[in-house]
């Protein structure tokens, strides 16, 4: 039976090993077509509006739906609020009690 724990022992790490040399190599793609600014929350909010739209457009060309470089916390916070906005909300499916 010890014999059978060592060897998965051995294989899971291994292929954590694996796994870590290979995300090592991941980088961010360069910037292409901004003038190096960091997108903010606006900017977030109206790209989560058109994310759906770029969705599709990414299919057929080379647009990304989510902005690189951005400015993180409220870039992110914008582009959410933004395809809730889109997309309905979070109460777009909520059932209404009537009594």
């Amino acid at each position: 039976m010890k014999k059978t724990t060592r060897s998965g022992s051995i294989l899971i790490l291994t292929a954590g090993v694996g796994l870590l040399l290979t995300v090592g190599c991941a980088h961010q793609p360069p910037a292409s077509g901004t003038s190096g600014a960091a997108m903010a929350f606006f900017t977030g909010m109206v790209h989560g509006f058109l994310m759906f739209f770029n969705l599709i457009a990414s299919l057929f060309t080379d647009v990304r739906i989510y902005t690189f470089p951005n400015n993180g916390f409220l870039y992110d916070l914008g582009y959410v609020i933004g395809a809730s906005i889109f997309f309905g909300g979070s109460g777009a499916g909520a059932s209404r009690r009537k009594g």
